[in-house]
């Protein structure tokens, strides 16, 4: 399992309050903004980027990249390691 995907589950549950949702309920390429995902608005896109600047130290300007970052748990994570180097 990688852990850092693990921990972006616990943290958008956290940062989101999704209180009926288990880090089990959230599959790594389960589309986050997508009714059949987990439905997320944008109100929840901009706790994403507050949760980004919190847990990793990495801020989001432009719109574009968050977008992108945002589709799944696997973009969050693949674009959190491209911007770690």
């Amino acid at each position: 399992m990688d852990n850092l995907k693990e921990d972006l589950k616990k943290q958008i549950i956290e940062q989101l309050n999704l209180e009926e949702v288990t880090p089990a309920d959230i599959a790594d390429d389960t589309l986050l903004f997508n009714d059949e995902g987990l439905g997320l608005d944008s109100i929840d896109a901009l706790e994403l980027i507050v949760l980004l600047e919190k847990y990793h130290g990495i801020q989001v300007t432009k719109p574009e990249e968050g977008k992108e970052a945002f589709k799944s748990i696997n973009t969050m994570a693949e674009f959190i390691r491209n911007r770690k180097g």
